[in-house]
């Protein structure tokens, strides 16, 4: 889950600027939100009439696909579980606990 508090936010036509290797299409990534890539889908946020996305929730993004792709499902379940953390922790802070 995206923590737009604390991560750094994208449109999705910035994000599609910032993969490495070149330009993705835009398309490509709204098919990352909606389909995914074998079930692993991209996070992003509806921010008005805009989709929005985060570097970090990029970088969980091909982290979980590579992890899959290679076989290690240790190294998804480490990615879901750093981001179910850091919204735990968030959640805390924000109730003062």
């Amino acid at each position: 889950m995206i923590d737009i508090q604390n991560e750094q936010l994208l449109s999705l036509a910035e994000a599609s600027r910032e993969i490495p290797g070149g330009r993705v299409a835009l398309s490509t990534l709204h098919r990352w939100r909606l389909a995914g890539i074998r079930g692993i889908r991209l996070e992003t946020l509806k921010c008005g009439h805009r989709r929005i996305t985060s570097r970090e929730a990029l970088e969980r993004f091909f982290a979980a696909t590579t992890a899959q792709s290679e076989g290690s499902i240790a190294a998804i379940e480490s990615v879901d579980r750093q981001s179910a953390i850091a919204l735990a922790e968030n959640e805390l802070e924000r109730a003062g606990i």
